[in-house]
């Protein structure tokens, strides 16, 4: 499983389209645990490029704050599951919570 999470400040950014890298998360599903991570730098903005574009690296898992619906769909049509509500908080005590079954989510904080 490798789990993406939009990042601003070494936390997750609250505007999923917009933000300035994405954490890279490669898990263990078997032992609950992180493996590695990998930064990268977003690409700039355009409408439509994330889903495919954080397909082509094997991305399995969304842990975002907020997203539009047009942005859910067309993860969902690249296979993506997307986890709307996340916290801003660390990236590895986001997806350790996730993988704990201990996330808690609140709105999805995206109007568009």
């Amino acid at each position: 499983m490798k789990i993406a999470i939009p990042i601003a400040d070494g936390k997750l950014a609250m505007h999923f389209g917009h933000c300035e890298r994405f954490a890279l998360l490669d898990v263990d599903e078997a032992q609950k645990k992180i493996v590695a991570r990998n930064d990268v730098e977003a690409p700039p903005h355009q409408p439509g490029l994330l889903p495919p574009w954080l397909a082509e690296r094997g991305v399995t898992t969304v842990l975002a704050g907020g997203m539009g619906q047009r942005a859910l769909g067309l993860f969902a049509e690249q296979g993506i599951q997307v986890v709307i509500g996340a916290p801003a908080e660390a990236p590895e005590t986001i997806v350790a919570d996730y993988l704990g079954g201990t996330l808690v989510t609140g709105a999805n904080l995206c109007d568009h």
